[in-house]
């Protein structure tokens, strides 16, 4: 890949992370990502730097910690048992417990801990001295050895709301998925993520700004289920959206993070399509739409994926027809198939439609478009 291409996938990866809960704290631009070179690993450990500054400039909050400790001055509650246990003879000392305010609280930890992490895997000279810089501020508070435990008593109120993006970067960098987390004796960083929820999460949140009024798009719908037993219902129907009018369901849409061939059009590759997707997309429509209407499965555009595939038709279901359509990820916009009843649901302006494939034609069965 060349530089201009490589910087062009660097920025779409970073508009689809910002549409991820996990990366909703990105704050890295455009314009930032064509002024530098920096691998996309250093940007996201610089986010978190600057995140980390953020809270420095507002100021590193302390809090009233409970402490036990052998004092020569009674303070706050004398320990009765550990006062006899350890000062029977030591009429001078008092084992008591007190509150003490200070900046060891579990929020400054799991940052001081993040920091250090970051510090031993980043590799540029600029996120390395700004994370010296942060180090030092946070050098008297001690890391966060009990992660899990000090996540869960993390609490953002009483003006703690600044923390909560360098918490969340804090997060991402100490699970234990994370890159900067990994063991052996050589570090070699790289980044994994969740393409099929990232592609779903860009996917509905550009679909939905390109919908007509009055329809609205719903996400992990979970109204359904495939079976029932026992007087139970089993296995959870939850098609990625749903496009409504009011109660009513229009349209069930999957996405899939997969490359397809238009050009595989035979029985034996049937386009690179998955048959258990088809059974997935035939239940959804079967329980949310009752069987009659427009079910779609998106996948990214391609050099070899541009256009609509003809229509899926189900032979025991005659009223039920499935489409799978291409999803631009420059454009940010689905690419639609030249049908009234899937194209009414969109703004005329937001359109990217597809002359090549017409619905009012003959009805062909699965067989005839390769699924069998």
């Amino acid at each position: 890949m060349d530089d201009k291409n490589s910087k062009l996938a660097c920025k779409l990866l970073i508009d689809m992370l910002r549409c991820l809960n996990g990366f909703r704290h990105i704050k890295t631009d455009s314009a930032h990502l064509e002024a530098t070179r920096m691998p996309l690993f250093e940007v996201f450990i610089k986010e978190f730097l600057l995140a980390v500054e953020h809270v420095v400039k507002r100021g590193v909050r302390s809090d009233y910690v409970a402490r036990q400790d052998n004092l020569f001055a009674l303070r706050g509650k004398l320990m009765i048992a550990q006062q006899i246990r350890q000062n029977l003879h030591r009429a001078d000392r008092f084992f008591t417990e007190h509150d003490e305010f200070s900046t060891n609280r579990p929020e400054n930890r799991l940052l001081h801990k993040a920091l250090r992490l970051v510090l031993s895997a980043s590799v540029s000279q600029d996120n390395q001295r700004l994370a010296r810089e942060l180090c030092f501020v946070f050098a008297d508070i001690p890391e966060s050895v009990q992660i899990a435990h000090d996540f869960q008593q993390v609490r953002l109120d009483r003006g703690m709301g600044y923390y909560a993006d360098a918490l969340a970067w804090a997060r991402l960098i100490l699970e234990e998925q994370s890159p900067l987390t990994g063991s052996g004796n050589h570090l070699a960083p790289s980044l994994l993520f969740p393409m099929d929820a990232l592609f779903e999460a860009f996917v509905a949140k550009h679909l939905a700004k390109q919908l007509a009024s009055p329809f609205k798009l719903k996400t992990q719908a979970r109204s359904h289920h495939l079976v029932q037993h026992l007087k139970q219902d089993w296995f959870q129907l939850r098609p990625d959206m749903l496009i409504r009018n009011g109660d009513a369901n229009l349209l069930v849409l999957d996405t899939k993070w997969k490359l397809l061939d238009a050009m595989r059009s035979n029985a034996r590759e049937k386009y690179q399509l998955s048959q258990s997707d088809f059974y997935q997309l035939y239940a959804y429509g079967q329980h949310y739409l009752d069987g009659q209407g427009d079910v779609v499965l998106i996948y990214p555009k391609t050099d070899a994926f541009e256009q609509p595939l003809p229509v899926f038709f189900f032979p025991k279901a005659e009223n039920l027809r499935l489409w799978v359509l291409p999803f631009c990820l420059s454009s940010r916009c689905l690419i639609l198939p030249d049908s009234t009843q899937i194209k009414e649901l969109f703004l005329a302006e937001s359109l990217t439609v597809s002359r090549k494939h017409s619905f009012d034609k003959p009805k062909q069965t699965l067989a005839a478009n390769g699924i069998r």
